[in-house]
């Protein structure tokens, strides 16, 4: 029927269009440069993001709120994507983004708590593991071989992130328990989310699965307002301003991120560099962070010394990966 026939012709040259996107970025750029500057640039927004919030929370906007603005703001960047193009939508594989925002919504959730009820040195060193996970999970879910010089990277990530966040003293650190729990449960949650994004986005494209997910994942937020300690309308006006610039750069480092998942694949090699974004938070915090009301440069010498043997680590991890490539 002629109906039919144009719709066919329609979804032959949607289909020929994407194809040739996808020909275009993996020409231009090789998967072993993208995967490696890629998270490098995502790694430097998301310090950015970080050193951003950290002063929106300083002025009381709190871990929920923020999440909950962050979520919305992302979900409609990766809706930009959506001009991309791709494939027609099957209704029957919907589960997949649900999925996958399922897990990405419950990393948020697992690694908040951690936060909340944790000391913030033993929950970033627990998150860190994500990086192994990644690893392990990768041959099983994606084929993919994972080789000895990147097993190496990723374990010499996960004791650089640890150093980083070392603080000196003889304090006990509190709610060990609840945060090895969320923490891990966090890491897990975000590893299967990177490998099943390496693993369905050719199928779907980076155009349709991601803004899938994030819309999702924006919508399972509502979940959280009753975490809130108060409305979003009592947020303070200067604090807005903090709110969204931080949001916005944890939006484009996610889209930058997730987008080289997407179409680039390599979860492991990619999460290894974009751990190095403990090493730029720390570099940031000690030349900038008093243009956001940082004073974490007074730590002391024994911390300072824990941060430049993890800063060596990261440092021997990337220098792996980039010779592995």
């Amino acid at each position: 029927m002629p109906g039919m026939e144009r719709r066919g012709c329609a979804c032959s040259r949607e289909h020929e269009s994407l194809r040739s996107v996808r020909r275009m970025l993996t020409r231009s750029v090789s998967p072993a440069t993208a995967t490696t500057v890629l998270p490098l640039i995502a790694a430097s927004l998301y310090t950015m993001s970080a050193m951003t919030l950290k002063r929106s929370s300083d002025l009381g906007v709190g871990l929920w709120r923020t999440t909950f603005v962050a979520n919305w703001i992302i979900a409609g960047l990766f809706g930009l994507l959506w001009f991309l193009g791709g494939r027609p939508i099957n209704p029957s594989l919907l589960w997949q983004p649900g999925l996958i925002a399922l897990l990405l919504f419950g990393g948020q959730v697992s690694q908040f708590l951690a936060l909340e009820r944790g000391d913030v040195s033993v929950a970033v060193p627990v998150f860190g593991l994500k990086v192994i996970v990644v690893a392990f999970l990768t041959p099983w879910i994606t084929g993919d071989t994972v080789g000895i010089k990147l097993w190496i990277a990723a374990v010499l990530s996960v004791l650089g992130v640890a150093f980083l966040n070392r603080k000196s003293g003889g304090v006990r650190p509190r709610g060990l328990g609840i945060t090895f729990a969320a923490g891990g449960f966090g890491a897990m949650c975000f590893a299967s989310f990177d490998v099943l994004v390496q693993r369905w986005g050719p199928q779907w494209g980076a155009g349709r699965l991601l803004p899938c997910i994030y819309g999702i994942n924006a919508l399972l937020s509502f979940a959280i307002i009753p975490f809130f300690t108060a409305p979003l309308a009592q947020v303070k006006r200067q604090a807005w301003g903090w709110l969204v610039a931080g949001c916005a750069f944890m939006g484009l480092q996610a889209v930058t991120f997730v987008s080289t998942l997407a179409i680039y694949g390599k979860a492991t090699s990619a999460n290894i560099m974009y751990a190095s974004r403990g090493l730029l938070s720390v570099a940031a915090v000690w030349l900038i962070g008093h243009w956001f009301a940082n004073t974490e440069q007074s730590l002391g010498a024994r911390t300072l010394a824990w941060r430049l043997a993890g800063a060596l680590l990261m440092m021997s991890a990337i220098v792996l990966v980039v010779s592995s490539k």
